[in-house]
């Protein structure tokens, strides 16, 4: 297994983690940190601000940036980000763990207040924040889009999550297209995470840690942008040794 002492030196990165104070981005947020990046989390006010750095303790260094921001729109993103180059000179890497489940209802029986909720809101987000931040990003960056599994498989009675996660999925694939390698995009695809809300996890299930670990490998890497399958810890800790970073801590 691998531990924070283990990351790579990210000492000169500027992070952006939208969603970073969710289960999901709090292993992101943690591992940065640990790896030494300057890192810039959105919340949504000063309470939630404070909240998250005191779940954080002490891994809540200097070097964690809480901006209260909504950047759920286009003009709220392209602030946020204009706001973070404004203060800390640039952005490197973006990790994009925005989202969440959803569950109860058959895709006949939505409303419109599901749909916008679940499916558009969500994905103006994505759209936002990648809009504002990919053309200021430097080229030694990695923007990683972090999805859930079930972009491949339907769960009746979440149809809105795989289609939304399905489009995230496409977006990914586009802009691997577009750039043709001028810039770095990682989708991460995740199976069942064991985050700090779940009682009782699976010890196979892929954690937040993991995650942040291999979102870190990412970044310091120099391979270019592609999908990586966390559907579990055994398909984590196997991503890192492909990165070639942490391959000697497992």
């Amino acid at each position: 297994m691998f531990d924070h002492t283990s990351l790579p030196d990210l000492s000169e990165r500027r992070v952006l983690i939208p969603g970073g104070t969710g289960g999901v981005g709090e292993g992101a947020v943690r591992a940065y940190l640990a790896a030494g990046a300057q890192v810039v989390v959105p919340t949504r006010s000063q309470e939630r601000a404070e909240e998250f750095r005191a779940l954080l303790g002490k891994a809540a260094t200097e070097r964690l940036h809480l901006f209260e921001f909504d950047y759920t729109t286009f003009a709220g993103a392209e602030t946020l980000v204009a706001t973070m180059a404004e203060r800390l000179g640039g952005v490197d890497d973006v990790v994009v763990p925005i989202g969440g489940w959803w569950h109860g209802k058959q895709l006949w029986e939505i409303d419109e207040a599901d749909w916008q909720a679940t499916f558009v809101d969500l994905a103006t987000a994505h759209m936002a924040v990648l809009r504002a931040a990919l053309p200021r990003m430097t080229d030694q960056g990695a923007y990683s889009v972090v999805v859930g599994q079930s972009a491949h498989f339907s769960i009746p009675g979440s149809g809105l999550v795989s289609m939304e996660q399905t489009a995230l999925l496409m977006m990914q694939q586009v802009l691997a297209a577009e750039l043709q390698g001028a810039k770095r995009v990682f989708l991460l695809e995740l199976g069942p995470v064991a985050t700090r809300f779940v009682e009782t996890p699976d010890p196979a299930q892929v954690t937040s840690a993991q995650i942040g670990a291999v979102a870190v490998a990412a970044s310091a890497s120099t391979q270019p942008g592609r999908q990586v399958q966390l559907h579990d810890s055994a398909q984590a800790e196997a991503a890192l040794v492909s990165f070639g970073t942490l391959g000697a801590a497992l």
